[in-house]
């Protein structure tokens, strides 16, 4: 998918009749709308963005793209009438992948859209052998940590609420001796997909900490939104219907969780916020499991 953001109709027309044989095009006619498209359930896999336009110009975009942690790997093609050393300059400084000068030459664009179309493949399939868990398809515990720690910052610098959510399938061993490992893998790949199913903002992380421990990093959330998250992802698990002959809890599997909300203050790290949704899982299990507890700070 390519969004061309170009605040001239006839230049989107002309860029999108180059490009909708090969690729699904979206245009977008202000940045604006740019930023709402590429912050969408289904984001942009390369921009196309026009640098002069009225209100907010590409340039602004661009900085905005490249600080929000749901597009900040989007990679984005400047182009351009202004053809001088320095405008080019200042674009790849802020992120920009390449820069392209009008008169658009339909030849010219489309063999940059599918190099760079390409590289994008690779790098994303990069990132996924190294940030996947390779059992379950979600993110994996280097994952868990790069996030919280980049989340934490911006958290600590907007001084705005950052929860997490811990997860444990309850009685997970007991399952694996009685069914076998094979069906316990199953097991965890069926509660990943109703834990992941759970998360609509691109902006959330859920992901297997290890074992049968899972964790979801919520940025921006109070402890009222993570939770009824944390109760959709408690009746998504058990609607599964995976049965657990051998569990003290229910005769399906559960999960218990464990839910935390704070505001990071400058002297800690995000381990304060780990530590405390730990001690509320803790008290979930202690409680009799296949619930949750939440804290806050």
């Amino acid at each position: 998918t390519i969004l061309v953001v170009d605040d001239s109709p006839e230049n989107l027309q002309v860029i999108s009749a180059v490009l909708k044989e090969h690729y699904k095009v979206k245009v977008a006619i202000n940045g604006e709308r740019a930023l709402a498209l590429a912050t969408a359930a289904e984001p942009p896999d390369l921009i196309l963005l026009d640098v002069m336009m009225p209100g907010m110009d590409g340039y602004e975009v661009c900085s905005r793209l490249k600080a929000h942690p749901a597009t900040a790997r989007i990679p984005v093609l400047f182009v351009s009438s202004r053809d001088e050393e320095e405008d080019e300059a200042r674009g790849l400084s802020m992120g920009a992948i390449d820069y392209i000068v009008k008169p658009i030459r339909p030849s010219i664009v489309q063999a940059r859209v599918r190099n760079h179309i390409e590289l994008k493949r690779s790098r994303d399939l990069l990132e996924r052998l190294t940030t996947q868990d390779h059992l379950t398809g979600i993110s994996n515990r280097r994952r868990f940590d790069d996030f919280l720690a980049l989340e934490w910052r911006r958290a600590a610098r907007e001084q705005a609420p950052i929860s997490l959510v811990s997860i444990d399938i309850d009685h997970f061993k007991a399952y694996n001796d009685h069914y076998g490992h094979p069906q316990g893998d199953q097991c965890l790949i069926q509660v990943a997909r109703a834990l992941a199913s759970s998360v609509t903002r691109p902006t959330d992380l859920v992901a297997r900490c290890g074992g049968e421990e899972f964790a979801a990093v919520l940025p921006c959330t109070d402890s009222a939104g993570a939770i009824n998250l944390a109760e959709q992802m408690r009746t998504g698990v058990l609607a599964q219907g995976l049965e657990h002959a051998h569990s003290a809890t229910h005769n399906h599997v559960t999960i218990s969780l464990g839910v935390a909300t704070l505001v990071p203050q400058a002297d800690e790290s995000p381990q304060a916020l780990v530590d405390l949704a730990d001690a509320a899982l803790y008290e979930a299990k202690s409680a009799g499991r296949n619930r949750f507890v939440a804290r806050q700070r």
